[in-house]
């Protein structure tokens, strides 16, 4: 077979000359049919090495948006650790400094770092490459959230604390109870005390100012009577007082009232005298200050008339040996 110009031939053994070669129908189906696989098999190679090897321009600004996304995810966190600090640093002071001055208790850690909406909230995040960036993320932005928002009540008690502090250092029982200036009235300190009727160590609640029948009693804050109580027994004749705030204050074995059930009074006003009532081994005034229903330590509540010298000897006085007067 030779090749003329677009013509093709071929040598016939038989007639012994070249003739012109024909395909029939079928012969050029089929190679065109072969034709268009394999272009199209060199086609899907091609397009395939080219999608693994290279991007296409939508693919690369798609990994320059992704990439952006994970820089300024990193730079939200590296601001929320900055949040955090500063939250935490607000959180010290509230509990530490602003809550202490306005004695009010520190709020509960269990309570600042209570949990933010549910299970399911996060659910929404999930599923794609970069979920665990997003999700933590989103997470801490919750988190700091609710404590700003604890953080925020917790300023709107102190500002009303703040707005009632002249009220609440009125009410604060700030000095003794009975004219006492030469510190030589309390007979009996605050703590285990031997008692003189069993003659065992009790508890002894208060402090005993053992003092003159009939000397005058004051109140130590300013407050509301809300028991004037008479009786033969133990406190015997005795008054409460409600100063608010958490406080009370108790004064037993009076001799005599000079205010009534439900009467407000003033800190220095005189409430009664001292008596031998009750459960007693001699005049006496026992006193007790009562923070939240239980009884503290009156003598370091007494900062309106003594000097810090004063206070130091009282405190090195409660240590020594004593026997209660009730």
């Amino acid at each position: 077979m030779r090749k003329d110009k677009n013509k093709k031939f071929f040598y016939n053994k038989e007639t012994l000359s070249y003739e012109e070669y024909r395909a029939s129908v079928w012969q050029r189906f089929k190679r065109g049919i072969s034709l268009i696989m394999t272009s199209t098999i060199i086609a899907i190679g091609i397009v395939f090495v080219a999608n693994v090897l290279f991007d296409s321009p939508k693919e690369m600004a798609l990994k320059r948006e992704v990439e952006q996304f994970k820089l300024n995810y990193a730079i939200l966190n590296d601001r929320l650790d900055q949040v955090n600090k500063v939250l935490s640093d607000v959180k010290d002071r509230d509990d530490n400094i602003y809550r202490i001055i306005f004695e009010a208790e520190p709020i509960p850690e269990s309570v600042r770092k209570a949990g933010y909406g549910g299970v399911d909230r996060y659910a929404k995040l999930e599923g794609y490459s970069n979920s665990d960036i997003m999700i933590d993320a989103t997470k801490r932005m919750d988190a700091i959230a609710s404590q700003l928002y604890v953080q925020s009540t917790s300023f709107d008690e102190v500002y009303s604390l703040a707005k009632r502090k002249s009220e609440m250092l009125a009410s604060l029982p700030a000095i003794q109870p009975v004219n006492n200036k030469e510190m030589k009235y309390i007979s009996s300190y605050f703590g285990y005390r031997p008692d003189p009727f069993y003659k065992v160590r009790k508890f002894h609640s208060g402090l005993d100012f053992s003092a003159p029948l009939g000397t005058p009693i004051y109140a130590t804050g300013d407050g509301k009577v809300i028991s004037v109580k008479s009786s033969n027994r133990g406190y015997g004749n005795s008054i409460v007082i409600d100063h608010g705030f958490g406080y009370k204050t108790r004064y037993a074995h009076i001799y005599k009232f000079k205010v009534k059930r439900g009467e407000r009074v003033k800190r220095g006003q005189i409430i009664a005298t001292v008596g031998n009532t009750g459960k007693s081994t001699g005049p006496h005034l026992h006193y007790e200050v009562i923070k939240k229903d239980k009884q503290i330590d009156p003598i370091h509540y007494f900062f309106n008339d003594i000097t810090p010298e004063e206070y130091e000897q009282m405190l090195v006085r409660s240590t020594l040996p004593s026997q209660t007067m009730d």
